[in-house]
């Protein structure tokens, strides 16, 4: 299943919840540098939705803040509680 999510690099905390335009908004402790922001959201929206980092793979927005992932079928109803917390 593809989803959108939106990274925001330099957080205080790494999160996944709350919601941008209908992207996921991912806060990620990592600077925006080399893909490692990347790497870190799909390791959080992996934890968030309880499969493993290898399920959530990047399709497309590698150099974006927005991005679109693939996940797992089955964890789409974990993904949708998260886009809709705050």
């Amino acid at each position: 299943m593809r989803v959108s999510i939106r990274v925001r690099p330099g957080a205080k905390r790494t999160v996944a919840a709350g919601s941008f335009d209908g992207a996921l908004i991912v806060r990620v402790t990592a600077a925006a540098e080399s893909g490692r922001a990347t790497k870190a959201a799909l390791a959080a929206v992996a934890d968030v939705i309880g499969v493993r980092k290898n399920d959530v793979t990047l399709v497309t927005g590698m150099t974006s803040r927005t991005k679109i992932i693939d996940i797992p079928d089955h964890a789409a109803e974990a993904f949708d509680a998260a886009l809709h917390s705050s």
